[in-house]
């Protein structure tokens, strides 16, 4: 062995199951990987996301984003595949961790038309910009994979009241990590709206007001209880159910 080589990391370790990684607070059924990407590996995604052509930002009042491959239209997609910077690691990995440690037990696109996402949605969110309250819709499989970089900020879950109106106090909140997964599926999905609040400083945050406190990296990171955000990366893989042939057509796109 060469003594002057750097020693070599270990291998990247993954849990044996979501079933590990389940957040127990929320419903069912939602999981968070606080260490699913590396260091290297989210400073290269944050280049390639950086170095985009400038077509591919759409500009928003605070913010801009990014869809790969596509916008979708009559929520139909384009076929056309993700460049391979947005497939490898993270969709090969998706596809890596079965739901249960059951013998034969499935990953959590099994069950989607395509046994894995096809686009990805790339939101930036400097401090003081967050996202209204939402649902995903019915466009997509119902399981949304969320990775993060960059920086730390908090997502709120929402509830609607029996009148129909949002009750504008969040029922839970997950606290996001820098390279951390959060799996949304089921009844989390479907029944309930998320959003980020516009603010600049998460605070409040406890092991009694975290639904995932005891599964992030490190919360001694928050031991006083405060998250001063700085910019923030998302992206959010889904399975978009319709897909049309005419992507081909939009090929040229595909090449950076």
């Amino acid at each position: 062995m060469d003594c002057d080589s750097a020693p070599s990391k270990p291998p990247f370790i993954l849990p044996a199951s979501l079933d590990h990684v389940r957040i127990g607070a929320l419903p069912p059924a939602a999981y968070y990987i606080s260490d699913f990407i590396s260091e290297d590996e989210e400073h290269a995604i944050l280049d390639k996301v950086a170095s985009a052509p400038k077509p591919r930002w759409k500009q928003l009042t605070h913010r801009r984003l990014q869809t790969w491959p596509s916008d979708l239209v009559n929520d139909k997609l384009f076929d056309a595949p993700l460049p391979d910077w947005l497939r490898d690691p993270i969709v090969s990995r998706l596809t890596l961790v079965p739901q249960t440690g059951e013998p034969g037990s499935a990953g959590i696109f099994s069950d989607s038309p395509h046994k894995q996402p096809n686009h990805v949605l790339i939101n930036e969110y400097p401090p003081g910009v967050g996202i209204m309250p939402h649902k995903d819709g019915s466009a997509y499989h119902p399981v949304v994979c969320t990775v993060s970089l960059g920086a730390s900020l908090c997502l709120n879950i929402y509830k609607t009241k029996a009148d129909g109106a949002l009750d504008p106090a969040p029922v839970w909140r997950i606290l996001q990590e820098p390279r951390s997964l959060l799996i949304t599926s089921l009844d989390l999905y479907s029944d309930f709206l998320h959003g980020i609040a516009d603010i600049t400083e998460d605070v409040d945050l406890s092991e009694s007001t975290v639904a995932n406190w005891n599964l992030l990296r490190s919360t001694a990171d928050f031991a006083q209880g405060c998250n001063s955000r700085s910019t923030r990366t998302s992206l959010t893989y889904r399975d978009v159910m319709k897909v049309s042939k005419l992507g081909n057509k939009f090929s040229l796109f595909q090449k950076k």
